[in-house]
C-alpha cells in the first residue's frame, strides 16, 4: 500500500537532507514510496516546493530538487 502524501513529503525531506546529493532529480525520489506511481512523487515533491521547503535547482538543461537549507548552505 502506498504511503499517505503527507508521509511521502516527509520521506522526501529526509531523503533531501540526509542523502549525500544536494540536488536530487525527482527519479531519485521513486524509492522513497516503491509503491507510489511517479506521477504521486513528482507531485509531492512539487507541493513541497509550494510550501518553501524544497527549491528546484536548475544545471541549466535539467531541473532538479533541493532541501532549501542545504541549497543555502552551499550558496554560502
Amino acid at each position: 500500500m502506498a504511503l499517505s502524501i503527507e508521509e511521502l513529503k516527509e520521506k522526501i525531506m529526509e531523503k533531501a537532507l540526509k542523502g549525500p546529493k544536494t540536488q536530487l532529480y525527482v527519479k531519485d525520489f521513486y524509492a522513497c514510496d516503491p509503491e507510489a506511481k511517479p506521477r504521486a512523487v513528482k507531485n509531492a515533491a512539487n507541493d513541497l516546493v509550494k510550501e518553501g521547503r524544497m527549491v528546484f535547482w536548475s544545471s541549466g538543461s535539467t531541473t532538479m530538487y533541493a532541501a532549501k537549507e542545504r541549497a543555502q548552505k552551499e550558496q554560502d
